[in-house]
């Protein structure tokens, strides 16, 4: 393939944006490897195929850091601060380390009831009216997880509509300007926000010895950049609360939605849940491969030349783009790849990533995913979708995959 073969994606339209999977397929047909102009306009090397697009996830000789973007892209970063994703080791090693020491398993196992809770009032308020049938994305889907991090991170008045429109627009919006627009208004917010937190934080202090900063992963972060020894920048706080709060919830939203409208419109498959919940685990690894949150991963740039199966992506801050997408639907990795199968051994997906950015929060989406689905399922006699599947609205963009709204009724 020559550097001036070029498809663009974006003139695909709906239809690309809608169902992508054929798109990729035949790429793959052709090689792992191909020249795109992506919907939102840029120029990208677009990775399709499992054994490639996990090799090129651990691949450190591509980077994360926009310091390495050719200024010819024309991308521009849709994020504040500095991140563990928008790092490369060793700052990310350090980075993760700092996090991780507070983002631990058992934190997100002690979790769980909580997350019951959560799940059981919005299903209240779901199906406590006249009406039989609701959005499942407005009810469900993004209020569960927003509420989740949020009591995580302790920002409880954190203003959940605007920030639910600021990180749609950021993550999904085809038009720049409006993207500029939302991160600038997500920066001063979470500014705010943690100016707020380093108050209550120095109350405590003043309160005498007794007192103790708040139990609470921002306030721990927050300690954590004020002790002696390493610590977190003000910009690395910033850059720890956007990649905690945006990408810990977005993708579980679209976990969560894509997960239902795989079962509601494989009811075989729906039957077979609701008379085992023992396949749950195994239901929600389906999910993530069959019909994953993430269609390609945050922007990764070549610091060398990268001979990728005969084809030469040269050096200079190229932007490279992984198909998670594709990835986890390639025959040669699973069987009858389009099937959505909850029996099937899903292992070895890559809807959280590969490598040193593997995704922090994995354990928590799985937890939130198994109490949303089978909550709802048991809540929910005859759930069914309320609307033709080949109408629905889907996220635009390359980065998040999920519907806009998700019509059921019960």
């Amino acid at each position: 393939m020559t550097t001036e073969e070029l498809l663009d994606l974006g003139a695909l339209g709906d239809d690309f944006t809608r169902d992508p999977y054929p798109v990729y397929a035949s790429l793959r047909a052709l090689g792992p490897v191909h020249r795109v102009r992506t919907p939102e306009g840029a120029r990208a090397w677009l990775v399709v195929g499992h054994g490639t697009g996990r090799a090129l996830l651990a691949d450190q000789r591509l980077s994360k850091e926009w310091r390495r973007a050719s200024p010819t892209l024309g991308v521009g970063k849709v994020s504040a601060g500095t991140s563990m994703l928008s790092s490369d080791a060793p700052a990310h090693t350090r980075l993760r380390r700092l996090v991780a020491r507070e983002f631990t398993p058992r934190r997100m196992e002690r979790l769980t009831p909580r997350v019951q809770e959560m799940t059981d009032e919005l299903l209240d308020a779901m199906t406590g009216g006249p009406d039989r049938s609701a959005d499942l994305v407005g009810a469900l889907s993004f209020p569960l997880p927003m509420a989740v991090i949020c009591e995580l991170l302790g920002v409880p008045s954190l203003d959940r509509q605007a920030f639910r429109e600021w990180s749609n627009t950021a993550v999904s919006s085809l038009d720049a300007d409006a993207r500029g627009r939302a991160t600038a208004a997500m920066t001063g917010y979470l500014t705010g926000l943690i100016a707020e937190k380093r108050g209550e934080k120095r109350a405590d202090r003043g309160a005498g010895e007794g007192a103790a900063h708040g139990d609470d992963l921002m306030s721990a972060l927050i300690h954590t950049s004020d002790e002696d020894g390493d610590r977190l920048s003000a910009d690395e706080l910033l850059g720890m609360a956007w990649l905690l709060l945006v990408a810990g919830h977005e993708t579980t939203v679209n976990l969560i939605s894509n997960g239902v409208l795989s079962l509601l419109t494989h009811p075989d498959q729906l039957a077979a849940l609701r008379s085992d919940f023992g396949l749950l685990d195994n239901a929600v690894e389906e999910m993530l491969r069959y019909e994953g949150p993430v269609e390609t991963p945050t922007y990764r740039f070549t610091t060398e030349p990268l001979d990728v199966s005969g084809t030469v992506i040269p050096g200079g801050g190229e932007l490279v783009l992984i198909a998670l997408a594709d990835c986890d639907r390639d025959p040669a990795q699973y069987p009858e790849p389009g099937r959505f199968d909850i029996t099937r051994d899903a292992r070895g997906h890559v809807a959280f990533g590969h490598g040193i950015h593997y995704c922090l929060g994995a354990p928590l989406a799985r937890i939130e995913a198994r109490v949303a689905v089978r909550s709802l399922l048991e809540r929910c006699p005859g759930l069914r979708l309320d609307a033709d599947p080949a109408r629905l609205d889907w996220r635009t963009g390359m980065l998040i995959r999920g519907p806009v709204s998700l019509p059921v009724a019960w």
